[in-house]
C-alpha cells in the first residue's frame, strides 16, 4: 500500500516532519545556559559537546541535511551564548557580579 505525502511534505523540501527551529527552543536554551554557568572547564567543554552533538542528531533524524543541521546548530549556539551574556549583565546590574 503506498503512503501518500501531503501537500506540506512537498512544500518543505519533501520532508513529512519539519523541525521547530534550534534557536526557538527556548526552554533547552535556558537549561543548557544554566548547566553552562555552573561547569567549568573539560566539564563544560563535555557537556556542550554532548549537547550539541545531540541536537544534531536529532535534526539528522528528522531528515535534515547536514548543511541544515550545522546553520540550526550554529544558531542553538549564538542563542545559548546570548542567554549567558543577558544573564550575567542581569547579575550585574543587581550588583550580584563586580564589573
Amino acid at each position: 500500500m503506498a503512503v501518500e505525502r501531503s501537500d506540506e511534505a512537498t512544500v518543505f523540501g519533501g520532508r513529512d516532519v519539519v523541525p521547530f527551529p534550534m534557536a526557538r527552543r527556548l526552554s533547552t536554551i535556558r537549561i543548557c545556559a544554566a548547566e553552562l554557568e555552573d561547569l567549568h572547564g573539560d566539564d563544560a567543554v563535555k557537556f556542550w559537546r554532548r549537547e550539541c552533538r545531540k541536537l544534531a542528531d536529532e535534526l539528522l533524524a528528522l531528515g535534515c541535511s547536514e548543511d541544515e543541521m550545522r546553520a540550526e546548530v550554529m544558531a542553538f549556539q549564538a542563542e545559548v551564548q546570548a542567554e549567558l551574556w543577558e544573564r550575567h549583565q542581569s547579575r550585574v546590574s543587581a550588583g550580584a557580579v563586580s564589573q
